[in-house]
């Protein structure tokens, strides 16, 4: 997995941008209590769902490889 160049800021607005499209989806609520790594995995997942990114085989998933593919999502993006 290569690093990105501001890989932390791209997965910040990843998880707003994710939270975004989840709640007008319809599909979650989130709380003010959820942690980032909470926000991360119910996206990622999501995004998996409805095939806008392609999926991380079963034993390798994590929270660095979830969020690295949230960055790699977010930066296409434009």
């Amino acid at each position: 997995m290569k690093k990105i160049k501001n890989e932390a800021e791209l997965v910040k607005r990843a998880i707003v941008v994710g939270v975004k499209y989840a709640e007008a989806r319809g599909a979650v609520e989130f709380e003010a209590t959820d942690s980032a790594n909470v926000k991360v995995q119910y996206i990622y997942r999501l995004l998996v769902h409805d095939k806008l990114i392609q999926p991380i085989p079963e034993d390798q998933i994590s929270q660095p490889a979830m969020r690295h593919k949230l960055a790699i999502w977010i930066s296409r993006q434009g």
